[in-house]
């Protein structure tokens, strides 16, 4: 989703700040900011801006103004670390200023697509991350970090894209039009990824059926899961109504296209594709910087953990 309208419930933000609760959203992408600010109670004091448009927030729609002042830092740009590093130095500045009651600060991947773990501009990166996560900490905020999803390299040896072109391989199969293949990772962020993920959707039409795409896909090289409908909305908690018709999900080392016309790889600018999406990248740090307390201990040693539960954890489960 690009924004607010497919949204098919409230946040938490938002239900915290229409209880009286002040909370404070700050984003590395404005299409984010537009959904965690649905529902939110601004004119009860509670703020909503994006670092990738910063210059131009006002008290009305983001219930601050002036941000670039605040911070002491000049705008971005959106293919940058500072564009993450904004985020959190906002919220250094908001929790010293404001003392909002609950705080979400939501970063970019462009490093984590573009540097291997390792590389100096990585190694930079996560230094100056810890080095704010530290004075959060020393500011008496209870920090939560999660992740929505793991990273992988997705090249050949040569350093080229592994991909697999599923559109084509259908389009030979059964004809141009009689299936569609839908690649969710896209959005007008290219550089980070050229739209190609490890999970793409397929919609089938006329003599195409669900049962022969699945039989086909299963066939590629690079393909580890591919599920029906139903079973993926199962596996996966989705909407069945929002779901294609196949899911198809390629492995850890593979990544999933439609046509190479489809996807613009020239941003990559020489570096290994990373990318997300798959099986192999759905494990993610979950990380408290306080002990949980008895109650939550047992909660996480008798469940798997979703990244989703870090809110539930930092709010109810923490022994400060």
């Amino acid at each position: 989703m690009t924004g607010p309208e497919l949204m098919r419930s409230t946040t938490i933000l938002a239900e915290f700040s229409r209880n009286g609760g002040k909370v404070a959203s700050i984003t590395a992408k404005d299409k984010l900011r537009q959904q965690l600010g649905k529902d939110m109670n601004i004119a009860g004091g509670s703020i909503n801006f994006s670092s990738e448009k910063a210059d131009q927030c006002s008290k009305r729609e983001n219930g601050i103004e002036n941000v670039l002042e605040l911070v002491g830092i000049p705008l971005p740009d959106m293919y940058s670390s500072e564009l993450s590093l904004f985020v959190l130095e906002a919220g250094v500045r908001l929790l010293e200023t404001e003392k909002p009651l609950i705080m979400y600060l939501s970063l970019t991947d462009y490093i984590q697509h573009k540097y291997a773990p390792g590389e100096p501009e990585a190694d930079r990166y996560y230094r100056a991350m810890d080095a704010v996560f530290g004075r959060l900490h020393r500011l008496g905020a209870v920090v939560g970090l999660v992740a929505d999803h793991g990273m992988r390299d997705k090249s050949n040896a040569d350093g080229s894209p592994k991909v697999v072109w599923l559109q084509d391989a259908l389009d030979r199969e059964f004809g141009k039009g009689a299936t569609r293949v839908i690649c969710p990772i896209t959005d007008y962020f290219v550089a980070h990824h050229g739209s190609l993920g490890s999970f793409v959707r397929v919609y089938c039409y006329r003599h195409a059926t669900p049962e022969a795409v699945m039989r086909l896909a299963r066939e590629l090289p690079g393909i580890e899961a591919v599920h029906d409908k139903a079973t993926a909305a199962r596996m996966f908690d989705l909407p069945i109504d929002r779901e294609g018709d196949v899911v198809v999900i390629s492995d850890g080392s593979t990544c999933i296209g439609t046509t190479p016309s489809a996807h613009d790889l020239s941003a990559l600018d020489g570096h290994a594709l990373r990318t997300h999406g798959g099986l192999a990248e759905s494990h993610v740090p979950f990380v408290l910087n306080y002990p949980l307390n008895e109650t939550y201990a047992r909660r996480a040693a008798r469940r798997a953990l979703r990244n989703f539960h870090i809110f539930d954890f930092a709010i109810n489960g923490v022994a400060t």
